[in-house]
């Protein structure tokens, strides 16, 4: 938790931390440290938001001209209903700031989603549900890379090579990439370092991309080490 972190900091007195290890965790709590003095070494807790935000994350793929699964979110259960409609089922449904599977699932109707929202989570003003399109039958990759802000350099496209538990990071993955052509592997390597610059990542960074039908798709970027 936030205040352990700082027990730890208040004792040994670092010269800074690094929030890039340790999943989830230390990217929720890196704009409290950072507003409680704590110097974040690397990626900045701003930067972290922006693409860890859903809806602000789609905002910098839109301005990049990258593509990526049509989304949408809803602060109402009758917008979510519209926007999953406008989508077209199935849909992928989760709370907007949240990555890695927690609270996410795969929905097929309209009865399905009324469900899930009803069980799952709390539609409100501030917490809103970001929808986007479920690509069926699609490949899965994870690219990991590490940039210094100016310089980015892919360390691995690696393919994921079954469905398991709930998210991409329960499967296991393969290298190199066996069902993917060689140009998109180039497209994925640019894009890469696209995002990586323009977030302006100092250390790690993770990404996620679907390959179907000729097509590649950014699904959504970790400031962190994955594997």
């Amino acid at each position: 938790t936030f205040e352990n972190v700082m027990d730890i900091i208040e004792l040994e007195k670092p010269d800074g931390v690094l929030v890039q290890f340790g999943g989830q965790t230390p990217l929720k709590i890196a704009m409290a440290l950072k507003e409680n003095g704590v110097n974040i070494i690397g990626t900045s807790p701003e930067n972290i938001d922006l693409a860890e935000d859903r809806a602000k994350f789609a905002d910098v793929l839109k301005n990049l001209s990258i593509l990526c699964p049509k989304y949408g979110t809803g602060a109402t259960i009758e917008e979510v209903i519209s926007v999953a409609e406008d989508i077209g089922y199935p849909v992928l449904a989760r709370p907007s700031y949240v990555l890695g599977g927690r609270a996410m699932e795969i929905v097929y109707s309209e009865k399905q989603l009324i469900d899930y929202l009803s069980r799952s989570v709390e539609v409100t003003d501030g917490h809103p549900i970001y929808i986007d399109q479920f690509l069926e039958d699609a490949f899965e990759f994870d690219v990991d890379a590490i940039s210094d802000g100016k310089t980015v350099h892919v360390g691995a496209v690696m393919q994921h090579i079954e469905e398991a538990g709930i998210h991409s990071g329960d499967s296991a993955c393969v290298l190199p990439p066996y069902k993917i052509t060689s140009s998109a592997i180039e497209q994925i390597n640019i894009i890469t370092k696209q995002l990586a610059i323009k977030l302006n990542v100092i250390g790690l960074i993770n990404i996620q991309f679907a390959y179907k039908d000729g097509k590649v798709y950014t699904l959504e970027v970790n400031p962190r080490a994955s594997r």
